[in-house]
């Protein structure tokens, strides 16, 4: 009983210990989704990109469920970066596409249709694009796994468990997933969701050319998730040509000796889903832009113009070769110890690069991919014919893409995701040919284990150590998101939790100085800032934050030299020159002040800030009809700055316009019913137009606003004094 006990465990052992290993890959990236908590569009999955796209289908219409502001339709040029920033940024929507005054998103409709509509319709809740990333991550990797575990049991029999095992590492931790779910956004989304989708098309591509009973199904099932990985990444397209080698095996192997015919039914089976989700596709793109061919892309709204960019060309192939594939990382002393590349002279017309490395270079695991062709060696020819036509297979889907990526102007980590899972799973069956062909020479075994261990051991220690450097940078830029919010406890906790994982973070010391001085705590904001000067003493915004603090501190000309190097380092910044213009200002020096504000909105018209205090300096100077014009220019672009309505109604009361003045201050009472100030604004020029019972209500509930207010007070005391004689001569 005991010894047959055995046997049976003996026979299950491996496949528990293989989808034990897999399970344990997969929870590690649902625990890192956990730790990926930024969200471009705000604090709510319901606003997330994704999450609109569903709720515009839930309302019968494509667009996303958001109105476009009215003010971007009345830009001459929508599509301008610099002027509609103000929206793209203030208002969520980055990477939108605008079209005839709605709102639609370019990324790929497969993950809405496939996770977040379905997810809406079974819980009632939205769900958090790092989530979506992690599930499509998970269903990537465990597709190449099964894969792998079937390849294992059919052709691999004499590698042992411990190599699979090492395989499955790879598959999932040395492929860019540790990297990718740190900045889990809805371009991530995208890509994850595209390469879930090509994996399981590997997997049924598998099944097609191992099952002749249900090829066809098979076939079938792996044309549909191919188109499905055209609707989340349309470049794709050029991979689906994996679907022809089932065709062209049973092609060349007729049924009937001589004759060869064309199999008709599995052509048709490799070709109607593909067809069908292209042609949903067209009509898709046909319902929203009026063309079928176009996916929103020139009607982006994002940080550089889509409608002129030059995004394919030959002139980008070398450099993004380079970067893509042999640019190392450089290696620091200080934990996480990685850091960028040094990146080569940017092509005419190429993007900047963001955060990208050299494959080859820093996952040196992947030169075993060369290996690969080792699987087929010495076999007999009816499956060295399937098993090449597969890695074929997996082949042509890594080359297409890269050859897509590489052609492309912009060039960043999550885009080297969508081809490292094809290339790492190269790699892995390259280690499966190492271990066969070596399998009666112990020795030289040994050796090649020791090699392709060591490198599979930097390569995925590279993908941790990465993934930890990006979590810190998120961290940070996450505190930073919760600093803009006012939540200054909370950005102050991101932002330590950053420098704990990189404590030599420069911006990480940075920004949680300035999340300390927006909390209140000078003397340890401005610590913080110098212990960044410390680390990089050009870094600019380090001087720029610094200045900030010392400013706060009353310490004005140490502040004015930190806001020169910040200038010196960084010229162009209209913030710094905002900053400096602040100094100047409490220096008392208002012409040096008036100087900068006017370079700040030289170079970023649209800075309503810099047009507020430009005109606190003019109005400060007797220069009232121009502080008149940059208070109407702050409220143009921002029209709830309530300070800015009530320092123009002032300004309008200083030249007799009292009817306009007055429509400021109720403007400004309005938006914020508990301005104090603008409540004793309101009731100052009531009194002056002669409604005296009127003023005496908005003075009143400045003081229940602000019970010391002195000046409310004085004039609700004024007006009671005067309130009788004031009836008589009404």
């Amino acid at each position: 009983m005991i010894k047959r006990l055995l046997q049976i465990l003996s026979v299950f052992a491996p496949t528990v210990i293989f989808w034990v290993e897999c399970a344990l890959v997969a929870g590690l990236f649902a625990w890192m989704a956990t730790v990926s908590t930024t969200e471009l569009t705000g604090w709510f999955a319901a606003d997330n990109h994704y999450n609109l796209l569903v709720a515009g289908f839930q309302h019968g219409h494509l667009s996303l469920n958001k109105e476009a502001p009215a003010e971007l339709g009345q830009l001459p040029d929508p599509y301008d970066p610099v002027a509609n920033a103000r929206y793209r940024l203030g208002s969520g929507l980055h990477d939108m596409s605008y079209y005839r005054g709605k709102l639609y998103l370019y990324f790929g409709v497969s993950p809405a249709l496939l996770l977040f509509w379905p997810w809406v319709a079974l819980t009632g809740h939205y769900m958090f694009h790092h989530h979506a990333v992690a599930v499509f991550s998970m269903v990537g990797f465990l597709a190449g796994a099964g894969v792998l575990r079937a390849m294992w049991r059919r052709y691999f029999p004499e590698v042992s468990l411990g190599v699979v095992a090492a395989g499955v590492l790879a598959l999932g931790l040395a492929a860019g997933v540790p990297i990718l779910l740190q900045r889990a956004e809805f371009w991530e989304v995208a890509v994850s969701c595209g390469c879930a989708m090509s994996m399981l098309a590997l997997a049924a591509l598998w099944r097609a050319l191992h099952d002749p009973a249900r090829r066809g199904w098979w076939l079938a099932a792996a044309s549909l998730a191919l188109g499905l990985a055209v609707g989340a990444r349309p470049f794709l397209l050029l991979g689906t040509a994996i679907l022809l080698v089932p065709v062209g095996l049973a092609w060349r192997q007729p049924a009937a000796p001589g004759r060869r015919r064309l199999p008709w039914g599995m052509l048709a089976a490799a070709l109607l889903p593909l067809v069908l989700c292209g042609l949903g596709l067209m009509l898709y793109n046909q319902l929203r832009f009026d063309s079928p061919f176009e996916f929103g892309q020139r009607y982006q709204l994002a940080g550089d113009r889509q409608d002129t960019a030059r995004h394919f060309s030959l002139d980008y192939l070398w450099f993004n070769f380079c970067v893509y594939f042999l640019e190392p990382v450089r290696w620091s002393r200080s934990f996480p110890f990685v850091g960028d590349i040094a990146t080569p002279a940017l092509p005419p017309g190429h993007a900047p690069v963001e955060d990208p490395f050299g494959v080859l270079t820093n996952i040196p695991v992947l030169w075993l991919a060369l290996a690969a062709p080792l699987a087929w060696r010495g076999r007999a020819a009816g499956a060295r014919s399937v098993l090449r036509g597969f890695i074929a297979s997996v082949a042509i889907l890594f080359g297409t893409t890269a050859a897509v990526l590489l052609l492309f102007y912009g060039n960043c980590s999550r885009y080297e995701v969508e081809f490292l899972a094809t290339l790492v799973f190269l790699a892995v069956v390259g280690i499966l040919g190492l271990e066969r062909v070596l399998a009666g020479r112990p020795r030289w075994r040994l050796a090649a284990r020791a090699l392709w261990g060591l490198l599979l051991a930097f390569s995925i220690g590279f993908n941790l150590l990465n993934g930890l450097d990006h979590c810190a940078v998120q961290r940070c830029r996450l505190g930073n998101q919760l600093g803009g919010a006012g939540r200054f406890a909370e950005a102050i906790a991101q932002c330590e939790t950053s420098l704990r994982i990189k404590p030599a973070y420069v911006e990480g010391h940075s920004s949680l100085g300035n999340a300390l001085r927006q909390a209140g705590r000078i003397p340890e904001a401005i610590k913080e800032c110098e212990r960044a000067l410390r680390l990089d003493p050009d870094y600019a915004s380090a001087h720029n934050n610094l200045g900030n603090a010392l400013l706060d501190a009353g310490r004005i000309p140490e502040a004015i030299a930190h806001y020169h190097e910040a200038l010196r380092l960084k010229p162009d910044d209209a913030r710094m020159h905002y900053n400096l213009g602040n100094a100047w200002l409490q220096a008392g020096r208002i012409p040096d002040a008036i100087s900068e504000y006017e370079t700040a909105l030289r170079l970023d018209p649209d800075d309503a800030e810099a047009h507020y205090n430009l005109g606190n300096a003019r109005f400060g100077t007797d220069r009232v009809k121009e502080a008149i014009a940059e208070y109407e220019a702050a409220v143009r672009i921002k029209p709830d700055y309530v300070e800015a309505r009530n320092n123009l109604g002032n300004a309008l009361l200083q030249v007799e316009r009292l009817p306009e003045a007055i429509a400021q201050f109720e403007a400004a009472v309005q938006i914020n019913p508990d301005y104090a100030e603008a409540r004793n604004s309101l009731g100052a020029a009531l009194y002056h137009a002669g409604r005296v019972p009127e003023a005496i209500t908005q003075f009143a509930a400045a003081l229940r606003i602000r019970p010391d207010y002195v000046e409310a007070r004085k004039n609700l005391e004024r007006m009671l004094s005067q309130l009788p004689a004031a009836n008589e001569k009404r």
